[in-house]
């Protein structure tokens, strides 16, 4: 059995070319139906994020891996109605251990955009939940995933990986408090309800904003949010006509389309008299038309423009990171190994159940023996004798079929396995 991960992520491909490639949560069961029917997958994965797409799988036989790829890069560009050619020299292919590390450390938020972000995490598991209710879990990728929650459980608690604050939603906040130096008298617009958003709205807290307005496309979502920071709620269909009063847009949903546009921002820009706006567009597909830019007295920031700003916060980070990585090769191998061994694991319950048919149908003689008078001393001695002719006789054969082959290895191997020293 194998393991391989295939994708694109901010450091292969520009968020232009991410959102092409994105699942929403809407299409992700019918995406990884889609992707089993495939007869080499045995079980699959997939992880979308604005930083990254990336699919997952075990199939198997490892010679089978270029075959894997191939279909599975032309299943993504078929899906996404994208030409292939546009996107696979984005597209980054690990296999085996390399994919298992890759995976951990993707888990750990040694591969974000933002060294040791924990919303990646609870991505991952969301990730593993769609495929294992959609019943495309492998026995080896259940496994893996539970050997990644586990790292990064120990990565959190013995490293530094989670110390000073440097995630997205905190760097957007950043970016507000360096383009307007006094935020108190300003107003923001937090366009979605998830997580990024949650987190944003935390963050948001010290910084004294005059009026917070949360928009979102369904009310009970957003009044949660909402109450925590005291903020007022409005629709989507509302933010045309609310643009007008706040001075930065925070926007982070799964709309497959830009919810503000170039037009929309130009007509607010003659409302404000020109007073400066800005937009930090974190979403993928994007939110915010990047035409916008065009604009003066708009300043727009997609995620990709993030990294420049968090790069004094995650020095700490990174050592941690490097910290992390010896952890990750030390779970790594012992999933590693446990891939290994799995296949043999039938060949040795069939190996022990052999053993105690054998042992079974001699103690029935035995047994019948004694009851039929026979010398006890005789029935022991010949069944100890039966017993270990029959139970040595494979082990036996297969030693003098490696001598006979000139398997040097398969002999070492075996003779160490039957506790035999060297000569």
């Amino acid at each position: 059995m194998s393991i391989t991960v295939l994708g694109v992520n901010h450091k292969t491909a520009p968020v232009s070319l991410r959102e092409k490639l994105a699942f929403s949560t809407e299409v992700i069961d019918k995406a990884l139906y889609s992707l089993y029917q495939h007869p080499l997958i045995a079980g699959c994965a997939i992880l979308s994020t604005c930083n990254r797409t990336e699919i997952y799988l075990s199939y198997d036989h490892e010679s089978d891996f270029l075959r894997v790829r191939q279909s599975v890069e032309n299943w993504l560009a078929q899906y996404h109605s994208i030409d292939l050619a546009l996107f696979k020299s984005s597209l980054y292919c690990y296999d085996g251990r390399q994919a298992v590390e890759h995976l951990m450390s993707v888990a750990c938020g040694i591969d974000s955009l933002i060294i040791g972000e924990p919303q990646i995490l609870g991505q991952v598991k969301q990730a593993y939940s769609f495929s294992q209710q959609n019943n495309c879990l492998s026995t080896e990728l259940e496994k893996l995933f539970q050997s990644i929650f586990h790292v990064a459980k120990i990565v959190r608690t013995e490293t530094n990986i989670g110390a000073n604050t440097a995630s997205v939603a905190y760097a957007a906040c950043l970016v507000a408090r360096d383009v307007f130096t006094d935020t108190s008298a300003l107003s923001v617009m937090l366009v979605g309800a998830g997580e990024t958003i949650e987190l944003i709205s935390r963050y948001l807290k010290p910084h004294g904003f005059k009026h917070v307005i949360v928009a979102n496309r369904t009310r009970d979502k957003a009044l949660k949010l909402a109450s925590s920071i005291e903020a007022e709620i409005i629709s989507l269909p509302d933010i045309a006509n609310r643009l007008k009063d706040v001075d930065i847009v925070i926007s982070s949903t799964a709309s497959p389309l830009p919810i503000i546009g170039k037009g929309m921002v130009e007509r607010t820009l003659h409302e404000r008299n020109h007073k400066k706006m800005l937009f930090i567009d974190l979403a993928v597909p994007r939110d915010v038309e990047s035409e916008i830019s065009q604009l003066e007295d708009v300043h727009l920031f997609t995620v990709d423009d993030l990294q420049q700003t968090v790069q004094n916060n995650i020095e700490q980070r990174v050592i941690a990171a490097n910290e992390a990585k010896y952890i990750i090769q030390e779970q790594a191998e012992q999933y590693i190994n446990w891939l290994k061994t799995r296949h043999a694991v039938e060949y040795v319950k069939q190996y022990r159940n052999n053993a105690q048919t054998i042992k079974r149908e001699l103690e029935l003689k035995a047994l019948n023996a004694i009851k039929q008078g026979a010398n006890i001393d005789d029935v022991i001695f010949e069944f100890s004798h039966k017993l270990t002719n029959k139970l040595i006789h494979a082990p036996t054969q297969t030693l003098l079929d490696a001598a006979m082959h000139d398997c040097d290895d398969c002999f070492k191997v075996l003779s160490k396995g039957l506790g035999l020293e060297d000569n």
